[in-house]
């Protein structure tokens, strides 16, 4: 039999690499710094590749070491799902997950098979109530929720940044034209998510429209329910670029070829000690690597 490879330190690597921060995979690990670094060592000794360039705390990730994870980092998630499919424990894993509507429909769910392939013992209960943070470690074991920054004290990870538009439905777009004025925008409607208020005043003060004067300002608490008013015509969506690419809705159009960078960004949660629940983990984890 071939000589295993130190697993604790291909696990260290995995996920520095998936976290893209030495620091953050020593949290997650327990680990000092420098126990963390002894083991990427390790690993790069047996190996005989030098994975990472150093500098001070810094790590980062060389030619040679993005090669070593195309190459081995598929066959350690066969790895876990061979061994957890051999498990004693054959009963099934639940998440209580909270997730925003919008998030769910546009991103999480197209992926969710790929998670039931790769863990079919773990299953997912769904709650896209409200105040999911507030849940968070009683009703709700994790949450992926729209926000400006998590607390501090939970264990967080974020999906990007968003960009903000004002998109409305073609036949608006093409009376209002690209650019219209003040006085133009005063006339209409604005729909706005009860959850990024802060959405639409960022938006207005980087088009110069601090002193906005609606007809009205509409509020929803469903991401989708704006989109669709919007595409009836019912007024401007005060929303997220990726929202509407996702859509790919072809009634909508945008409003200003302007990028206002958004307060929020949606993030996962839940309480450090979570982790080290196997479905908490796990779906952590496949989050990590699934790219949503």
């Amino acid at each position: 039999m071939r000589r295993l490879p130190p697993l604790r330190a291909l696990e260290a690597f995995v996920r520095v690499v998936r976290l893209g921060s030495a620091r953050s995979a020593a949290h997650e690990l327990g680990l000092s710094p420098s126990a963390l670094s002894r083991r990427i060592t390790n690993l790069e000794e047996f190996t005989g590749r030098k994975l990472f360039s150093r500098s001070g705390q810094t790590m980062k990730l060389t030619d040679e070491g993005r090669t070593f994870y195309d190459a081995v980092a598929p066959h350690l998630e066969a790895l876990a799902a061979a061994v957890e499919s051999q498990s004693e424990n054959l009963q099934l894993m639940r998440l209580r997950l909270g997730v925003m509507p919008l998030f769910g429909s546009q991103r999480l769910f197209p992926k969710l098979p790929e998670l039931r392939r790769l863990h079919p013992r773990l299953h997912l209960d769904i709650d896209t109530g409200p105040h999911l943070i507030d849940r968070v470690g009683d009703t709700l074991d994790a949450a992926i929720t729209l926000t400006t920054e998590p607390d501090p004290s939970f264990h967080s990870l974020k999906f990007g940044q968003n960009t903000i538009h004002a998109i409305c439905n073609k036949e608006l777009a093409e009376e209002l034209g690209p650019e219209p004025d003040q006085a133009a925008l005063e006339e209409q409607t604005f729909l706005v998510h009860t959850d990024m208020m802060l959405s639409y005043e960022a938006w207005k003060k980087a088009l110069g429209f601090e002193r906005l004067n609606p007809a009205a300002v509409d509020h929803y608490d469903s991401g989708q329910l704006i989109l669709e008013a919007a595409a009836q015509g019912l007024g401007i969506a005060i929303m997220h670029d990726d929202h509407m690419a996702r859509n790919n809705d072809p009634r909508l159009a945008k409003l200003f070829d302007v990028q206002v960078e958004s307060p929020y960004s949606y993030w996962f949660v839940c309480r450090p000690a979570d982790l080290e629940a196997r479905p908490v983990r796990i779906f952590h984890d496949w989050l990590v690597s699934a790219n949503l």
